[in-house]
C-alpha cells in the first residue's frame, strides 16, 4: 500500500464515521437558489430519506423558511411537521445566527425564544449555533435558549476562513470555550467557501478536537474548489461525522457525494452504516426532480484561485448568478466577484457565511451596475459599519466608514427604535393567529403572508415522471395540429383527446 502515503490506508487508522446529508437545505440553496424543493418534493422522498441512515437531516433555516412562503406560499411550520411525521428515526436540523428570523432586522430575545420554541414543538430536534462573528458570549446565550426551548442536540459552529488571525490556535480557543459550555453538545467546523484542504485540516482538527473534552466533531466542507472530497478521505478518522449531499444535489458549489464519499471510506476500511439502497433510490429521484423541473446538476468544479479572496459560499453564489440574469447582465458576474474582493477588505474581512455573504455581495452589485462606489448601500451594511453585528476581525476602511455614516439613511437607522417583543407584536398583528403566523406577519411582507394562507394546504404528492408527462400533454394541448395524445413511459400510458378536458384524460398505471 505504499502508493497511498498520504492518506489512511486499510486497517489503519479505520473509523465509524456517520453521515448528516445536506440536499434538503444546503444542497438546495447552494445549487438551486434555496427555491428548487417545495413541500410536497421534500415529503414525497422523506421516507426515503429516513431509511438512509444518516444521523441528521439539514432541514431548514430562517431564510428557507422565508423562501417557503414567498416563492411556494407554502406554511413552512406545517412543511416541518409533515416531515417530521415522515422521518421518526432522523433528527432534522435547523441553522441560525440566534440574533434573527426570516428579515435580516435583530430580533428580541424574547422573540427568539418564541421560534425556538415553535421549532421544537413542531418537530425540529437539532440546531447548528452559528454566529457570524465568533461571539461566544452571543453563541452561548442562543444555545441556553435551544436548551430551554427542548432541542435535544445543539451543534456549536467554527466557521473556516482564511486571514492573518484566523490560525489553528484561534480556532482552537473558540472550541475550548464550546467544551466549556454545558449547552453546546458537540462542535463542527463549517467551511462554507471550501477552503480547507487537507494538509491544513491535518493540524487544524487535531487542534480543535484536543480542547473539545470528549465532544464529538463534525467537518461540513464545499466542493466549491473541488478540495473537500480529497479532505474526507484523508481526515475521516480525525472526525466523527462527514456532511455530504445526495446526486444531483451535490458537488459544484455544494458539498462532496454521499455514494461516493461512502465508497471511498469502505475503500481506506472506515465503517459507514449506510443503507446504500435507499441512498440510490433517493438520489434517482432527486435526478428525475432535476429533469423534470429543469434545474442544473452539480458538477466538479475546477480550482479557482479567485475563491481565497472573495470566499463567496455556493449557495449566495447561484442566488448572485441568478439576480445578474434577471437584470441581464450576467456577463458582469466575473467584475462583481473582483468587487466582491475589494468590499469584503474594505469592511474589515467579515467571515463569509450568513449574513455577511449576501450582504457584501448586494454591496457589490450595487458598486457594479452604479455610477459611484457605495453611492447606494443597503440598510444592513449601514447597521454593520453602526456595530450592529458587533466587531469585525479587522478594521473597517476608514474613508469608507465615513462615508457610509454620513448617509442619511444612517441617520435614520441610528434612531431605529428596539426591537418588539411578542406581546408587543400582539397588539399590532391581535391576538386572533397563531404564535407561528405572529412570527411571520412579524418578519414578512403581509400580502406574502396572505397570499400563504389562502393558498391553503400543500399537496401531498409528487411524481417527478408525471409532472414531466403532463407539462408535455398542456403544451401540446396549445397545438391546433394535434387532436390525439398518447404517451408511455416505462410502466406509465396516457391517452388522451385535445377535444376532452384535462379532467377527463384517461390514465393507466401498470
Amino acid at each position: 500500500m505504499d502508493f497511498l502515503p498520504n492518506i489512511v490506508r486499510r486497517g489503519t487508522f479505520v473509523a465509524k464515521v456517520e453521515l448528516v446529508d445536506v440536499s434538503i437545505r444546503d444542497g438546495n440553496q447552494s445549487l438551486w437558489g434555496a427555491t428548487g424543493l417545495s413541500a410536497q418534493q421534500v415529503i414525497q422522498i422523506a421516507p426515503t430519506l429516513d431509511r438512509i441512515g444518516f444521523r441528521a437531516l439539514d432541514y431548514s433555516s430562517s431564510t428557507a423558511m422565508g423562501v417557503s412562503v414567498r416563492n411556494f406560499q407554502e406554511n413552512p411550520w406545517e412543511r416541518l411537521r409533515a416531515t417530521r411525521k415522515l422521518m421518526p428515526n432522523t433528527s432534522l436540523q435547523f441553522i441560525g445566527t440566534g440574533f434573527r428570523f426570516i428579515s435580516w432586522e435583530t430580533a428580541h430575545p424574547d422573540f427568539m425564544q418564541l421560534v425556538y420554541d415553535r421549532l421544537t414543538i413542531n418537530g425540529m430536534d437539532r440546531v447548528v449555533v452559528l454566529d457570524p462573528m465568533h461571539d461566544m458570549e452571543a453563541a452561548k446565550a442562543t444555545a441556553k435558549m435551544l436548551r430551554k426551548a427542548g432541542i435535544k442536540e445543539i451543534v456549536g459552529a467554527l466557521v473556516y476562513t482564511i486571514s492573518e488571525v484566523h490560525d489553528d490556535k484561534f480556532y482552537s480557543n473558540l472550541a475550548k470555550q464550546m467544551a466549556e459550555c454545558p449547552d453546546i453538545d458537540r462542535v463542527y467546523v463549517k467551511d462554507p467557501a471550501g477552503l480547507l484542504n487537507s494538509e491544513r485540516a491535518k493540524t487544524l482538527l487535531p487542534a480543535i478536537r484536543a480542547q473539545l473534552k470528549g465532544k464529538a466533531l463534525e467537518l461540513h466542507s464545499h466542493t466549491t474548489l473541488s478540495l473537500s472530497p480529497v479532505t474526507y478521505t484523508e481526515v475521516a478518522s480525525l472526525v466523527d461525522v462527514l456532511q455530504v449531499a445526495i446526486g444531483p444535489l451535490a458537488s459544484g458549489s455544494s458539498l462532496p457525494n454521499a455514494e461516493r464519499v461512502v465508497a471511498n471510506l469502505r475503500e481506506l476500511g472506515h465503517t459507514v452504516d449506510i443503507d446504500d439502497h435507499a441512498l440510490g433510490l433517493a438520489s434517482k429521484y432527486f435526478y428525475d426532480l432535476a429533469e423534470a423541473e429543469g434545474l442544473p446538476i452539480g458538477t466538479p468544479q475546477e480550482y479557482d484561485a479567485a475563491f481565497l479572496r472573495h470566499q463567496v459560499a455556493g449557495g449566495v453564489m447561484s442566488t448572485t448568478r441568478r439576480q445578474l440574469r434577471e437584470l441581464g447582465m450576467e456577463d458582469r458576474f466575473p467584475a462583481l466577484m473582483e468587487e466582491v474582493g475589494h468590499v469584503r477588505a474594505e469592511l474589515g474581512h467579515p467571515i463569509m457565511v450568513t449574513p455577511f455573504p449576501q450582504m457584501v455581495c448586494s454591496q457589490a452589485l450595487f458598486n457594479v451596475i452604479g455610477t459611484e462606489r457605495y453611492e447606494n448601500v443597503p440598510d444592513q451594511i449601514i447597521r454593520y459599519v453602526q456595530g450592529s453585528f458587533g466587531r469585525p476581525a479587522g478594521v473597517i476602511d476608514q474613508n469608507i466608514m465615513d462615508k457610509i455614516l454620513n448617509l442619511p439613511r444612517a441617520k435614520e437607522l441610528a434612531q431605529e427604535p428596539s426591537p418588539k417583543t411578542p406581546s408587543e407584536l400582539r397588539k399590532v398583528f391581535g391576538n386572533s393567529i397563531s404564535d407561528e403566523e405572529l412570527l411571520l406577519r412579524a418578519t414578512m411582507p403581509a400580502d406574502l403572508v396572505d397570499a400563504m394562507v389562502a393558498k391553503g394546504p400543500f399537496p401531498n404528492h409528487y411524481n417527478p415522471v408525471v409532472r414531466q408527462i403532463s407539462s408535455l400533454v398542456t403544451e401540446l394541448e396549445k397545438r391546433p395540429d394535434v387532436s390525439d395524445i398518447s404517451i408511455t413511459k416505462d410502466a406509465f400510458s396516457i391517452t388522451a383527446s385535445t377535444k376532452e378536458s384535462l379532467g377527463e384524460v384517461a390514465t393507466n398505471e401498470n
